[in-house]
């Protein structure tokens, strides 16, 4: 008999119903994408069990993924190898204040959704602000550019220099993957 382990994962009530989908559809996708069991509570306490270390720890990410605001086909992703999860808690620079988090998301965000776009476009990821978090999936290396690029935004940098370094970024990406 092999040893089974768990995790144990606290989400937003309102994020309950997305975890789950219709008729248990979403929480059945994950169960067979990754071989481990989930027990979700109407509160949002979530328990994982599985028997793959690994297996576990991509079934908790998705868990995680949805729960800070990704659609469940975006975060079922991760139950691929190449896959990555990244979570930035905007906490840790805006501190306590409120008017700064709302500032600090606006600029992630941008007019009308476009930075948060262009960020995705030039770095083939997925982003997600959710409360005071800045989700990213995506391929490893792209989501660690992904990364540099809000952590620029939220730490003032302007939006032009921002882009600027993701152009800079793909086309190193895209001669490095020609060879």
């Amino acid at each position: 008999m092999e040893d089974e382990f768990s995790y144990e994962v606290k989400i937003p009530e309102e994020r309950v119903a997305v975890l789950i989908g219709k008729d248990g559809t979403t929480k059945k996708q994950i169960e067979d994408a990754t071989g481990c069991t989930l027990d979700i509570s109407k509160e949002g306490d979530v328990t994982i069990k599985g028997e793959d270390g690994l297996a576990l720890y991509n079934a908790k990410h998705i868990v995680k993924a949805i729960a800070r605001g990704f659609n469940p086909k975006t975060a079922l992703l991760l139950a691929q190898e190449e896959y990555a999860f990244e979570l930035i808690d905007m906490k840790d620079i805006a501190g306590k204040s409120q008017n700064t988090m709302q500032r600090l998301k606006g600029r992630v965000i941008g007019k009308e959704g476009k930075s948060r776009e262009e960020i995705e476009r030039l770095t083939d990821c997925n982003i997600s602000v959710y409360g005071k978090t800045v989700g990213i999936i995506g391929d490893a290396m792209h989501v660690a550019i992904a990364r540099q690029a809000v952590a620029m935004l939220l730490q003032g940098s302007m939006h032009k220099t921002v882009f600027s370094f993701l152009e800079k970024k793909k086309k190193e990406m895209m001669m490095v993957e020609r060879l």
